[in-house]
């Protein structure tokens, strides 16, 4: 038997605050260039992705504001933890982002940080602001429907 590719991927960091303050419109995976002890303060988990944000400069993709826990053992060799790090993406992906953040409104916003195999890549979500009254109604949903799963849940088992 096989195992599926899914199997592989291991979350390490979510933003969520991302989804609550933006639309997410479009999403692209990114590798990310990084130090050996920054890996492996990765994989105990030492990950942060709330404050931060990407930029493009000259063509190409820079995370800033990830902050990476210095791994414990790694002395000399630890970086910055909030240092500049680079993404890898295809020069197609970057030529698209740059077309849409030209538009009005639109940045772009990393999502969650994830090991696929034994590789370290950011998702990155191309992002609209929301406006007081979109969080609102995004709430009022939730809570809609919350309370349609307690019904249920009283109807059929209480």
């Amino acid at each position: 038997m096989s195992k599926a590719k899914t199997d592989g991927i291991k979350l390490i960091a979510n933003n969520k605050k991302a989804r609550h303050d933006y639309f997410v419109e479009d999403s692209f995976e990114a590798g990310i260039v990084l130090h050996g002890t920054e890996v492996k303060s990765l994989r105990q988990g030492h990950c942060s992705i709330k404050e931060s944000f990407v930029d493009i400069d000259n063509g190409e993709v820079f995370i800033h504001q990830m902050h990476i826990s210095p791994y414990e053992k790694g002395n000399i060799f630890n970086k910055d933890p909030l240092r500049t790090r680079k993404l890898l993406l295809h020069k197609s992906e970057i030529s698209k982002m740059i077309g849409q953040i030209n538009q009005k409104g639109y940045t772009l916003i990393p999502l969650k940080v994830y090991f696929s195999g034994s590789l370290v890549k950011v998702q990155i979500g191309l992002c609209k602001g929301k406006k007081l009254y979109d969080k609102r109604q995004d709430i009022s949903k939730r809570d809609q429907l919350r309370e349609a799963q307690r019904d249920f849940k009283v109807r059929n088992f209480g």
